[in-house]
């Protein structure tokens, strides 16, 4: 399976803010899309990202302000990427060696996408049910 067969099964919404917003205006777009993460693009530049574990660590245990402190000054930004063709074997390799929950998608620079933790452990479910049902149906021959 490959990242593009995820994304569209999940849909290809990219949520993003600028590195000049404040953690508070990320934080309120993460928490009207539902999302644990949000992708930090300056024009079509992907800059970095900006989890809720970034802010709990660096906003929230160090006692700053999420108002005024800017997504820049705490974003991860050695951001890993993945490809539309990069199958699930390798999106799972990284993110366990790297310990990351979200890959974004590029395709020539551009981002396309983004893929988390839990879209790749419920790919895997599906793959592994169809497997079941596979040896199931063969063995019932």
């Amino acid at each position: 399976m490959t990242v593009n067969q995820i994304l569209n099964a999940k849909g290809k919404n990219v949520y993003s803010v600028n590195s000049t917003r404040t953690v508070y205006e990320a934080l309120k777009v993460m928490g009207e899309k539902n999302i644990g993460a949000i992708l930090i693009i300056d024009g079509s530049e992907l800059k970095g990202i900006l989890s809720e574990r970034d802010y709990a660590r660096k906003i929230v245990l160090k006692d700053k302000s999420s108002k005024e402190t800017l997504v820049d000054e705490i974003m991860e930004s050695t951001v890993f990427t993945v490809k539309l063709s990069d199958n699930l074997e390798d999106c799972m390799e990284l993110m366990s060696t790297k310990r990351i929950r979200h890959l974004p998608v590029l395709e020539e620079g551009i981002v396309v996408g983004i893929i988390s933790i839990s879209d790749v452990v419920k790919a895997i479910i599906e793959l592994q049910k169809d497997t079941i049902n596979h040896l199931n149906s063969y063995i019932s021959q």
